[in-house]
């Protein structure tokens, strides 16, 4: 940390008298050095700098003022991250927007002998991270990531208002960010490109992993998402994690487990699976998908009177997080539930009605699958036949394909469709 002669303080400070304007630079200094050393700041030293920063900002110079903004920033910033406050969070991001605003009268007030010292890139990193935290909506995103990125290329960390490796260190957090919104819009190149500096971090195994699934490899995916959990298992447990180790993207834990029981469910462990599904249904009980393959796994494990259970568990959950109560995947659930129960009829309505209200991308051609499917079983061997061999080629993989052929060979030998057993 820079110290600053309280001489100089005092000329920063033109508005107070001579013995306050020192001791009110002083104190905002002292204070602000606390929470940016500290491993892991006190809520209450966090919300004295803030204070301490708010105090000093009307009697700062031109050049002071966007260091004070990045200080109550970073302070604002610090405290949000014990408190996952997302108003203050929203506060810190609007603190270091202000510090950038204000960056080309510091500028300018250099001596014309010296060059203007550039904006931080640290600076739009930090505003487009807390805002991340304040409020993740796709906007948001879109916003950050351009932000970031802009930061990126320009990579400016001077010395002198950040320090030059903790400049880094917050590009670096960026980084990570960046990746993470990758992972989002499931572009897997990029998402590699930008995690590729943090190897022990999980994300590039899970990565391997997400390609590995992909490619219908779901041993190595059940491999790499196991290594990958128990690297951000580690990360949980470690007792004073860092600032930016608190602000970096994580893992949503319930969906890296379902994932990981999937991966179980298609590499042929159904039993593996359905513990791990056990886990993830536990860490986010409002999650119907984990539920959907949980009854997967037990209709492999032979247990068919739980896979019912949870299919239709699945189905009300769904419809419970649904607005409106308008869920396509609910109807989806309850359809395969109804079929399971030989009801093909009506199993074949809530697959025509999952279609017609909103549904998951990867859950349509699976529902258009089983409606086919609902009808073929039903008796329908003519253009229902025709149909559902035409969208077998799109489902997941976890839409029952050897039981979708055994009924289409059923309908080409002429014999009754009815329902083969569940594979």
């Amino acid at each position: 940390m820079r110290v600053v002669p309280l001489a100089l303080l005092a000329t920063l400070l033109p508005g107070a008298s001579g013995d306050e304007r020192p001791a009110l630079a002083l104190r905002a200094r002292t204070e602000f050095g606390r929470v940016e050393l500290a491993a892991v700041p006190r809520l209450e030293d966090a919300a004295a700098c803030q204070q301490s920063q708010a105090a000093v900002l009307p009697l700062a110079s031109r050049e002071e003022v966007p260091l004070v903004h990045y200080r109550k920033g970073f302070c604002s910033l610090a405290g949000a991250s014990l408190t996952g406050s997302a108003a203050q969070f929203a506060a810190a991001a609007g603190e270091f927007q202000k510090a950038i605003q204000a960056w080309p009268a510091r500028a300018a007030a250099h001596s014309r002998d010296v060059p203007p010292e550039p904006v931080p890139s640290a600076l739009p990193v930090l505003a487009a991270i807390a805002r991340l935290h304040a409020n993740p909506s796709p906007a948001a995103m879109d916003a950050a990531r351009r932000q970031i990125a802009d930061a990126e290329a320009a990579a400016d960390c001077p010395a002198g208002a950040i320090p030059a490796a903790a400049c880094r260190g917050w590009l670096a957090t960026g980084r990570a960010w960046l990746g993470w919104m990758a992972l989002g819009q499931e572009n897997l190149d990029q998402a590699a490109r930008d995690f590729s500096a943090f190897a022990g971090s999980g994300w590039p195994v899970w990565i391997s992993g997400l390609r590995a699934f992909r490619e219908a490899k779901y041993s190595q995916a059940e491999t790499d998402y196991a290594r990958a959990l128990e690297a951000w298992r580690r990360a949980a447990r470690e007792p004073a994690p860092s600032l930016d180790a608190r602000l970096a993207p994580h893992p949503d834990m319930a969906s890296a487990l379902a994932d990981l029981g999937g991966a179980e469910l298609l590499a042929g462990h159904p039993e593996s699976a359905i513990a791990t599904l056990d886990q993830a249904v536990n860490a986010a009980p409002a999650g119907a998908r984990a539920l959907y393959l949980r009854a997967r796994a037990r209709e492999k494990a032979g247990a068919a009177e739980a896979a019912l259970a949870d299919y239709n568990l699945a189905s009300r959950t769904a419809f419970a997080q649904a607005r409106d109560l308008a869920s396509g995947e609910a109807h989806f659930y309850r359809g395969i539930l109804l079929y399971r129960r030989k009801d093909y009829a009506r199993a074949e309505d809530e697959f025509s009605s999952a279609l017609n209200f909103e549904i998951p991308a990867s859950l349509r051609a699976d529902a258009a699958a089983w409606r086919h499917l609902a009808a073929v079983a039903g008796g329908a061997c003519g253009i229902s036949r025709q149909f559902l061999m035409r969208v077998l080629g799109s489902v997941s993989p976890y839409f029952p394909k050897e039981e979708a052929a055994a009924l289409l060979s059923a309908c080409r030998a002429g014999g009754p469709a009815g329902a083969a057993p569940p594979k």
